[in-house]
């Protein structure tokens, strides 16, 4: 049995796993307590008729979360390596964990799992391997996932659509086809990071642009994976501007390390986000306005004039806007004579 030094070392761990793997799948935890061991087992179910290797790499978790995986990688120290961070390295760090066990994989193939998803199909690995193998010029395959609130409060929902193409381009990634990464296997030696990567918070995205960008992307029209939606999510914890931000600067980042060459679909691409985050910004303005929120209502609407000027000054929508906006006002003086 390894010790804690050899389980938590990657060179002395790495020794642990007896056969050389195929897939090299990167799990990332950090305050995984309540759904790391299913994420560890979804893994460990897996049926394939190669070799697969299971990296978790743990960002300092400050509840049980590293007490867990410890024992599954006691439990099977010839499939499982560990990499557990002494401090908390967040996201916007080129250290961060999620790229550390990145380079620890070097495995033809590389899946990807957060720890508080989980795959649901125990062939996924073996079918997606059988999809690269025989489609030579795809740089990654992803499939379909259900997404489902962890608290019920919506119903579970697919993910991508029924007419899904099966085999997508750079181009389809850059307009919107974003695969969840727990539902992708990739080439791992397609894979080079420039140093605009670690500009980026949603690096995923980036990494598929950049694959895309040297092969084909297919698709396997099978849901095979869960994503939990919950309060402590990475990305459900930020706000809908937030979100914005984020993906203006990936499209700026990406746009820049592919020289421009879709210049014109990511403009577009940055437009509609715009206009799509200033009709929210409208929605929560009249929803203020209602409520007789003028102050927060102003700052919405000042919002939604900075991200989309057109979708305020359309003449209709500005009637509404000047409209709705008097109403509150007076509401809230009759309310307070």
């Amino acid at each position: 049995m390894p010790s804690q030094k050899e389980l938590t070392d990657p060179t002395s761990s790495t020794r642990s796993v007896r056969t050389v793997p195929l897939v090299d799948v990167n799990l990332i935890t950090y305050n995984h307590e309540k759904f790391v061991s299913q994420a560890i087992e979804s893994v460990l179910e897996q049926k394939t008729s190669f070799a697969y290797r299971l990296i978790i790499g743990d960002d300092c978790s400050t509840d049980s979360t590293q007490s867990i995986i410890t024992s599954y990688a006691q439990q099977y120290p010839e499939r499982i390596q560990l990499m557990i961070a002494s401090e908390h390295r967040g996201m916007d760090n080129k250290d961060r964990v999620g790229l550390e066990v990145l380079r620890l994989s070097t495995a033809k193939y590389i899946a990807l799992l957060d720890g508080d998803d989980y795959w649901t199909d125990p062939n996924k690995l073996q079918r997606q391997v059988d999809f690269l193998e025989s489609f030579t010029g795809c740089s990654l395959c992803f499939h379909n996932a259900e997404m489902f609130y962890d608290d019920g409060s919506q119903p579970p929902k697919r993910l991508r659509p029924q007419d899904q193409k099966e085999i997508s381009t750079v181009e389809d990634i850059l307009a919107g086809t974003v695969p969840l990464p727990c539902t992708v296997l990739f080439r791992n030696d397609l894979l080079v990071l420039p140093d605009e990567f670690y500009k980026v918070t949603n690096a995923d995205w980036m990494m598929w642009a950049l694959l895309a960008d040297r092969g084909h992307v297919g698709y396997i029209n099978e849901v095979m994976a869960a994503y939990r939606m919950h309060p402590q999510g990475i990305w459900s914890r930020l706000t809908p501007t937030q979100r914005l931000k984020e993906h203006i600067d990936t499209y700026k980042t990406i746009n820049e390390h592919l020289k421009f060459r879709h210049n014109g679909l990511i403009v577009d691409r940055i437009a509609a986000l715009k206009e799509q985050h200033a009709r929210w910004c409208l929605d929560q303005y009249y929803e203020l306005v209602k409520n007789g929120e003028i102050r927060m209502a102003l700052r919405s609407l000042m919002e939604a004039t900075h991200s989309a000027p057109l979708e305020v000054l359309h003449p209709r929508r500005l009637a509404a806007v000047l409209k709705n906006g008097l109403v509150g006002a007076l509401r809230k003086n009759s309310a307070q004579s």
